[in-house]
């Protein structure tokens, strides 16, 4: 496997991608080289646009290893775009351009081995439509892996949702014993390979205080004998516990990951905790895919007052992995 280059989708190019990108290059040292798949030209026009200057270094992702490469330049694989101006409204105008970058991103990851991949943010409504709910799904499709798993790592307390982008009346009919159970083992497997620890895990109930006016309650026909079994082969889990108190100081240091059954469940309290200090990995893919904890951020696009840490995160973890 090629552990060498580190390949970066640049995502949504009317997004505040390429300001954290060139901040984060600005910042920190990275040995791994970076590539970048965007377009060269939006690339240069948001360059200057944003007043940055960086030498860009145009690379043939046909011969990848013929180039000696660090990070004092952009190493860029040039993705053509037909927009004509540094920033522009976001529409399904660029899905092209999207889609083209990450499947020539797949090639690469296939071809070469490549074991370290980040995506900027996307649109998910305009790129996604009605066809994924996220790209942790997009992703696990065009690599036919269906145990996969979102992880919002912080190095103090990470979270993952057990539905991701779901409408709030679609969650029951899909928190199962078996999809629990793989996220389960990805996130202690995970856990074991890159900081070799047995994760200590809780998890979440569904319902408030984890109770139910209903005749199906799901924290205790489904959770509860869960956990019961996976503590009887030595996975360190404990639940449920209501989502409300979980998160207090004296609850949370416990753990090492929390575990919840829908997106805000556990996204809102770890943005709240570390704002930017967090990145969201996909985990059971063949290859650490990361990306930065949000989203395309039209509204900041072209001011340069954007937070890198996200994405300084990202490449540091892959840079250190």
């Amino acid at each position: 496997m090629n552990s060498n280059f580190i390949i970066v989708v640049g995502g949504e190019p009317n997004s505040i991608f390429s300001e954290i990108y060139i901040k984060s290059l600005n910042k920190i040292k990275v040995k791994k080289p970076l590539i970048l798949i965007t377009s060269k030209k939006i690339f240069k026009l948001q360059m200057k646009k944003l007043n940055f200057k960086k030498k860009i270094k145009t690379i043939n992702y046909k011969n990848l290893n013929k180039y000696k490469l660090d990070n004092n330049s952009i190493n860029l694989i040039d993705i053509k775009c037909e927009q004509k101006i540094a920033f522009d409204s976001i529409s399904n105008k660029s899905n092209s351009f999207i889609k083209n970058s990450f499947n020539l991103a797949f090639k690469i990851l296939k071809k070469e081995k490549i074991t370290k991949f980040i995506n900027g943010p996307i649109s998910k409504k305009n790129f996604l439509g009605k066809r994924y709910i996220g790209m942790t799904e997009y992703i696990s499709k065009k690599f036919l892996k269906k145990k996969t798993c979102m992880l919002i790592y912080n190095k103090n307390l990470s979270v993952c949702p057990i539905t991701t982008h779901l409408p709030l009346k679609q969650v029951h009919k899909k928190v199962n014993k078996k999809k629990i159970e793989e996220s389960v083992y990805l996130i202690k497997n995970f856990y074991n390979k890159y900081f070799k620890k047995n994760p200590k895990i809780c998890i979440l109930g569904l319902n408030p205080h984890c109770e139910s006016i209903l005749k199906v309650n799901e924290d205790e026909k489904i959770i509860k004998p869960l956990v019961k079994k996976l503590n009887k082969i030595n996975i360190n889990i404990e639940g449920p516990y209501p989502a409300d108190t979980a998160f207090l100081k004296n609850n949370r240091k416990k753990f090492d990951v929390i575990i919840g059954m829908y997106h805000d469940q556990v996204l809102t309290p770890i943005k709240t905790l570390f704002e930017y200090d967090a990145i969201n990995i996909t985990l059971g893919l063949p290859f650490l895919r990361l990306s930065p904890d949000h989203g395309p951020n039209e509204k900041m696009i072209g001011k340069n007052l954007s937070n890198p840490l996200s994405l300084i995160k990202a490449i540091k973890f892959l840079d250190n992995n």
